[in-house]
């Protein structure tokens, strides 16, 4: 199972966060736009071009540090992709409330990951563990 170590993880989501915070400082729903790009080329690439990880993997150390499932971290990808798509489509339908809550959501998120907490790997966790009992046999 391929891993990916936590400093990488940890660029992500600081990126996240100053993204959304932008956005809502600015009012402006083109810096969610720039975000959604980011994160959908670092999942189609599986992180090889993630912007984040490009511009702080010179001065990270990954050498005996803590490392995350790649598994788990496509999910939480995804799970920050689909909150972007839902938040740039309110407010490309004038939905500015509901594109805020959207992002908000995704801020949280990857605020609460920043600390230590990972929302999306508990998720995840439930989906695998429901699956599994779902699964006939």
């Amino acid at each position: 199972m391929k891993e990916i170590p936590m400093p990488y993880v940890k660029a992500n989501q600081a990126g996240i966060v100053l993204f959304v915070v932008a956005s809502v400082v600015l009012q402006n729903p083109w810096v969610l736009a720039a975000l959604w790009l980011v994160q959908v080329a670092g999942l189609l690439t599986r992180g090889k071009y993630n912007l984040f990880v490009r511009l702080a993997r010179p001065f990270l150390r990954t050498e005996g540090k803590e490392t995350q499932a790649e598994v788990l971290q496509r999910f939480n990808n995804t799970l920050a992709v689909v909150f972007l798509t839902l938040s740039l489509l309110c407010h490309f339908f004038g939905w500015t409330l509901a594109g805020t809550v959207f992002a908000a959501f995704l801020l949280i998120a990857a605020g609460v990951a920043l600390l230590g907490y990972c929302i999306g790997c508990t998720l995840y966790y439930q989906y695998k563990r429901i699956s599994r009992k779902l699964k006939p046999g």
